[in-house]
């Protein structure tokens, strides 16, 4: 099988299968991951796509060949081999999945020892070049043992022991999988809950018969939405594919942009950890800052990506970290994402409260009104980042933490290339002023567009 270095992303693996992400990359990947870590003993899992098992298989004998035990926890999500990385006392950890992305795509996403991301700094480029050149390693005299493992009840033990099970009231939760692997772990969650489950989607099907599992687009919105608003539920919540974001539906069907959930789970976190560090990512900052100064914490700006903020939570010894684009990290889970924990963090608040979640978010949104993330095909992308530094640099105040942020008084943005295509995506924000969100908005995309 053709081997192709553009399945090799900043922060994972990721392509179409089989022209990118093959039987025969997945081999060699096995092989050079325990030539480069020596490790000794590997968890791997698979989302439900129809090419994870094969896949799985191939990586599987390379790990073996070269000499290491692996525990296959079978058809699982994202975090969960984190858990098991971490829980197990592992040397490393493998998801085969493409998280949102087409059905004909697959990838991988790679942890170290104490499920430790490996990105392009940290060794997926060694990794990529000793793949793409054959550096396979040596054989082992002795083959690996392969064992199956089922992690799922010290998983959701694991997970539930987040919240105070004694405060959570009896909420209606409309809960949409997707079709993805978030389905069996919201029926073995479901026995320890007081919630009422609206289940969509919920049966695990690599055909993806309703559509991609990525909540953030439009088509695929409408249907939890409409769900909420039927069954008068309290919260709903979609995840994508490998469940390692989830995205929240107030009671009005409204989802609710994950920059807000940032401040409400920062807040959530201080009143119980006084004084302590929070990350937030670059592309909307003034409603989390504000939150976590006003609740007694330090707030830190990291850049966005899942390696960058997880290195940085590390470093702070942060108890949370948040970004807009839904993927919230805990220190406790090692600090790593997961859309389990932070829907049950938020009923947890909600059960708390004596007013819904629409009522709950509502003074931050105005407080901090934004335009949501914007994307613009270009054809220079470099070009078009300088000369909107050329034309608001010089009155407002630059940041480069990633991409460029410049701010002003009552407004700010943040424009960022794509590690991935050709496109530019925007983020605006105001202090309160909706009008002038808008009008900062479309002057912005006229120039980007232009």
């Amino acid at each position: 099988m053709e081997l192709k270095r553009t399945a090799f992303k900043a922060y994972d693996i990721r392509g179409k299968y089989p022209s990118e992400v093959n039987e025969e990359l997945a081999y060699r990947i096995g092989r050079v991951f325990v030539d480069i870590f020596n490790s000794k003993r590997v968890v791997v899992g698979n989302d439900i796509r129809l090419s994870g098992p094969k896949i799985k298989a191939a990586l599987i004998r390379g790990l073996t060949e070269m000499g290491c035990d692996v525990v296959d926890i079978g058809e699982c999500g994202t975090e969960m081999i984190y858990f098991a990385t971490y829980f197990l006392q592992l040397d490393g950890g493998i998801m085969i999945t493409a998280s949102h992305n087409p059905k004909d795509y697959n990838g991988m996403k790679l942890v170290r020892q104490g499920a430790r991301p490996i990105s392009s700094d940290t060794g997926l480029k060694r990794i990529e070049e000793k793949v793409i050149n054959g550096e396979l390693g040596r054989l082992a005299l002795r083959h690996g043992l392969v064992s199956q493992k089922n992690i799922m009840n010290e998983y959701v033990e694991h997970i539930l022991g987040y919240v105070d099970k004694k405060v959570l009231k009896p909420l209606t939760v409309v809960v949409n999988a997707g079709n993805g692997a978030a389905g069996p772990v919201l029926d073995v969650m479901e026995k320890f809950l007081p919630f009422k489950f609206i289940k969509i989607y919920n049966e695990p099907d690599g055909n993806f018969p309703n559509g991609v599992p990525n909540p953030l687009l439009p088509e695929n919105r409408a249907v939890t939405a409409q769900a909420v608003r039927e069954n008068k539920a309290d919260i709903g919540v979609a995840w994508d594919g490998d469940f390692d974001r989830c995205f929240i539906f107030d009671e009005k069907g409204s989802m609710i942009e994950g920059y807000y959930i940032v401040g409400f789970l920062a807040k959530a976190f201080l009143e119980k950890t006084p004084g302590a560090k929070i990350i937030y990512d670059p592309r909307l900052i003034w409603n989390t800052i504000e939150i976590v100064k006003e609740a007694g914490g330090i707030p830190v700006m990291c850049k966005s990506g899942h390696a960058f903020i997880k290195e940085k939570m590390r470093r702070e010894n942060a108890v949370y970290g948040g970004e807009m684009s839904a993927h919230n990290y805990f220190r406790e889970f090692t600090f790593c994402d997961s859309g389990m924990i932070t829907w049950l963090l938020v009923a947890e608040l909600l059960s708390k409260a004596d007013r819904p979640l629409s009522a709950l978010l509502a003074e931050r949104m105005q407080r901090y009104p934004i335009s949501g993330e914007i994307n613009s095909t270009v054809k220079d992308a470099e070009a078009v980042m300088r000369k909107i530094e050329e034309l608001y640099g010089r009155t407002g105040k630059v940041d480069k933490t990633d991409g460029l942020s410049v701010a002003y008084d009552n407004w700010r943005f943040n424009l960022r290339i794509s590690n991935t295509e050709p496109v530019i995506r925007l983020n605006v924000e105001s202090r309160g002023d909706k009008k002038l969100l808008e009008v900062k908005t479309n002057e912005l995309l006229n120039i980007i567009r232009a």
